[in-house]
């Protein structure tokens, strides 16, 4: 079984995490969930801040994958 990072698991969770909210609000629900969510560029600013949560886990992916590859 592969092992993952760490910090690749807990910083794509995070980045899934306020992805929903950001989807939430740009589909024009967000005033269910908190009055803030209600103005869709929150909802853009949630989806921004998730792809920079998720762009993050991916260098230690990636770092763990090329340290892998080096011993080969």
């Amino acid at each position: 079984m592969r092992r993952y990072p760490f910090s690749f698991i807990a910083l794509t969770a995070l980045g899934i995490l306020c992805l929903i909210p950001g989807i939430v609000s740009l589909a024009g629900f967000g005033a269910s969930l908190h009055p803030m969510l209600e103005d869709p560029m929150a909802g853009l600013a949630f989806i921004v801040s998730a792809i920079a949560l998720i762009g993050s886990g991916a260098f230690p992916l990636v770092i763990a994958k090329l340290k892998a590859n080096e011993g080969v």
